[in-house]
């Protein structure tokens, strides 16, 4: 019988710690962080590591949240591969460059299950109220259009209206994507560390969540893609890939796991 390894034994590899038991995989905003997202749950899931609850911001959730309403990895993967700008570049006057369709009609084409209810595992989206200046975490009814507004960035998409309410990137309060997880879960998230600010400012924003029962992997230095230049993207995916498939026979240290 396979011994399961306690995760407050500083020994233990990050592989055993989360055999140990159920464990959320909580992914971090990211501008265009999606490719390295991808990477790393591939990972997860070709060693048979697969998460209980999914949450995330932007990057984060439009990659669990696609996984947790049952598109295949391998699918995904493929879909990042073959991505261009025009399929998500539609310029419109408004608050923002882009109107959002093309992105929403992707992500509708994408979806194998439409709603939160449907999907594989539980899944919380964590989208940004700017009338209120606030986190609000979703759960339930439609996934594409959760998705489509915690990918919103201020300025570059237009504010996405659910309901009665408009939104915005879940990135802008709660970059972690950890808004929708419960204090006593385990957690494995994957941080995408943010060039978009300078001093205390890029302090905050790249610090690592602390709180019991969070492991956390941190690629530096993956190629970074942008809406001119896709190609980065795919090179990101793979580097992640088999980074994290490194990562996970490496200790877990003080819970943090520089890949």
């Amino acid at each position: 019988m396979t011994k399961l390894h306690d995760p407050s034994d500083r020994r233990a590899t990050l592989r055993e710690t989360l055999v140990a038991g159920p464990f959320t995989l909580a992914m971090s905003s990211g501008f265009f962080g999606f490719f390295a997202h991808t990477g790393v749950l591939a990972a997860l899931l070709d060693a048979g590591l697969l998460p209980a609850r999914v949450t995330g911001s932007s990057a984060g959730a439009l990659v669990g949240g696609l996984w947790a309403a049952g598109l295949p990895i391998t699918e995904a993967r493929r879909s990042l591969e073959g991505l261009t700008r025009e399929a998500f570049w539609d310029p419109a006057p408004g608050l923002g460059v882009l109107r959002g369709r093309r992105l929403r009609g992707l992500l509708e084409s994408l979806l194998p299950e439409g709603t939160f209810e449907r999907a594989r595992v539980p899944l919380a989206i964590s989208v940004y109220e700017p009338l209120r200046r606030r986190t609000v975490v979703l759960s339930a009814g439609e996934i594409a259009p959760a998705i489509h507004a915690s990918c919103a960035v201020p300025l570059m998409f237009h504010p996405v209206r659910i309901g009665s309410r408009f939104y915005v990137d879940g990135g802008v309060a709660d970059r972690p994507g950890l808004a929708g997880v419960p204090g006593e879960e385990r957690v494995f998230y994957h941080h995408l560390a943010s060039r978009l600010s300078r001093g205390k400012a890029a302090e905050r924003r790249n610090a690592i969540p602390r709180r019991p029962g969070l492991f956390a992997l941190v690629l530096d230095g993956l190629p970074r893609p942008h809406p001119f230049d896709l190609g980065p993207g795919v090179r990101a995916m793979a580097d992640a890939y088999a980074r994290a498939c490194v990562a996970l026979d490496r200790p877990i240290g003080d819970g943090v796991i520089a890949g």
